[in-house]
């Protein structure tokens, strides 16, 4: 019984979380998206890959404030918000030599 009602409440948890990531995400226009960072955030590209089925990561972020923004743009132009936060640093160190 106990078994039970831990995954239970183990899958409850995973749903709520889930279905908060999926509110979460801001989609727009690459254009929009793109004006918003650097109008409202003051935030430059920095970074950029190219991730699954041809969609491209990117991070921006501002040196005056710190933030930071990671996008994915779609094939069809349409730009996501994936993660966001503050106290964004450059780093420049090697990597560890592979063993």
């Amino acid at each position: 019984m106990k078994k039970t009602l831990f995954k239970m409440t183990m899958g409850l948890g995973i749903m709520v979380l889930a279905a908060q990531q999926v509110q979460a995400r801001t989609c727009s226009p690459r254009e929009d998206i793109l004006k918003r960072l650097v109008e409202t955030y003051g935030e430059t590209r920095r970074g950029i890959g190219i991730a699954r089925q041809g969609a491209v990561m990117e991070i921006y972020a501002s040196d005056q404030t710190g933030s930071w923004t990671i996008t994915v743009t779609l094939p069809d132009g349409i730009t996501c918000l994936v993660a966001s936060g503050q106290a964004y640093e450059v780093m420049a160190e090697a990597l560890p030599p592979n063993v």
